[in-house]
C-alpha cells in the first residue's frame, strides 16, 4: 500500500467526503508539495479502496448540485488503516527531492547552464517557502487546524529553510569547481 492509502482512509477516519472534498483538503494542507499525490490518483484510490472493501460509498444529491459519491471507512478499512500507521511509521525515511537528478548532472552542462538550474531550484525553494509562511500564517489562529497539522506546516518550513542552505552551498561548490 502507498502513502495515498493512509492519506485518504485517515481523512475518512476524521469524516465521510467525496474525492473532490478529499482532494481539496489534500490540497488546503499542502500534501502535495511533500508526498506524490494528484487529483487523477484520489479519484482512481477511492474506487481501489473501495473494491478492496475499506471504504463504502453512498451517493448523496445536494438541491440542484450533481449527484456525488460521499465515501466512508469501512470496518476493514479501520484496520488497515491502524496497520498502515504503525508500518509506515516503522518504516526508513524516503525524502524524494527530483531536484536532485539536476544537481547530479551538473557537470555535464556549461558553467551558464549550471548557474541557471541552480537559480532556478533556488527560486523555486523559495516560492515554496513563501507560500508555507503565508500557509502558517493564514492557518495560525484557526481552531479548527490541529496541532500537529501546524507542526506538519513548521516541518515543511524548517525543510525549506535547509534546502535553500543548501543550495547555497552546491552555488559555492559548482562554482568553485569550474572557476
Amino acid at each position: 500500500m502507498a502513502t495515498i492509502d493512509l492519506i485518504v482512509l485517515g481523512m475518512l477516519k476524521k469524516q465521510s467526503m467525496g474525492a473532490y472534498d478529499i482532494q481539496k483538503l489534500v490540497e488546503y494542507r499542502n500534501i502535495s508539495k511533500w508526498v506524490k499525490i494528484s487529483t487523477p490518483s484520489i479519484y482512481k484510490k477511492v474506487i481501489q479502496l473501495e473494491e478492496k472493501g475499506l471504504i463504502t460509498s453512498r451517493i448523496e444529491k445536494d438541491g440542484k448540485m450533481p449527484e456525488k459519491a460521499v465515501y466512508s471507512l469501512t470496518e476493514m478499512g479501520e484496520h488497515e488503516f491502524e496497520k498502515l500507521m504503525m508500518e509506515t511509521s516503522h518504516a526508513p525515511i524516503n525524502i524524494f527531492l527530483d531536484f536532485n537528478a539536476v544537481i547530479v548532472n551538473l557537470d555535464s552542462v556549461s558553467i551558464e547552464q549550471q548557474r541557471q538550474c541552480i537559480e532556478n531550484i533556488k527560486q523555486s525553494i523559495r516560492e515554496l517557502e513563501s507560500i508555507i509562511q503565508k500557509n502558517i500564517e493564514m492557518k495560525k489562529d484557526e481552531i479548527a487546524i490541529p496541532a500537529t497539522g501546524m507542526a506538519v506546516l513548521h516541518q515543511q518550513l524548517i525543510l525549506a529553510q535547509a534546502i535553500e542552505n543548501w543550495i547555497d552551498d552546491v552555488k559555492e561548490i559548482a562554482g568553485d569547481s569550474n572557476e
